[in-house]
Order: structure tokens, then sequence, then C-alpha cells
């Protein structure tokens, strides 16, 4: 049997019963959920380093969004929340639309 020990999709494992394979999981909560979901992000980002086209990039971009959610809940934030707290930091800072890359400030 594959070892994977990682956080996978709620799916996944009834995906991987339903085309005959067997799998073991475990349930992780609170520090240690939190723990597999920032490594989880670590997982996605190098997949979208990795992704050879923009459609592969932009269903890597959605994993991480995804993993970004579910970290958010886990913190007590509503996926509606964090939405209104980046356009209320793009509001008054700015978003990344413009590419500034800054040197050095005095």
């Amino acid at each position: 049997m594959k070892q994977y020990n990682k956080l996978v999709r709620d799916r996944v494992p009834a995906i991987l019963l339903a085309g005959g394979r067997k799998s073991v999981t475990r349930t992780v909560h609170g520090a240690e959920l939190l723990k597999a979901l920032r490594a989880k992000i670590d997982e996605e980002v190098a997949e979208y380093d990795a992704a050879v086209d923009d459609a592969q990039a932009a269903a890597e971009l959605a994993d991480l969004l995804e993993v970004i959610v579910a970290m958010a809940k886990q913190r007590g934030y509503s996926e509606t929340q964090i939405q209104q707290l980046r356009s209320s930091k793009a509001a008054q800072r700015g978003a990344f639309d413009l590419g500034f890359f800054l040197i050095s400030a005095e």
C-alpha cells in the first residue's frame, strides 16, 4: 500500500473506495489539522509552481484557495469574513495588480 501521510479533500476516501481501492485514514482536529493545512499550502504552491499551462495553474490556485478557506474556518472565520478583510485591505493599501517591487525606503 502506497503511503501518503497528508491531508486530503473530504471525498477522497469515498472516491478511492468507489474505485475499488482500499485506504487507511484518520481524522485530525485542532492544532494538528492547522498544521496539516499549513503543509497542504506548501504542497499546493509546489504544484502551482510545476504547472505546465494556465489551466493547470488555475486549478492549483483553486486548490490553494480551498485550503486557505479551510484554515480560516478552523480559526473561526467564514469565507465571507475573509473576503471582507481582503477587500478592506485592498481598499486601504491596494492589491498586487500593479506589480510594485519595493527595493528600499526611508
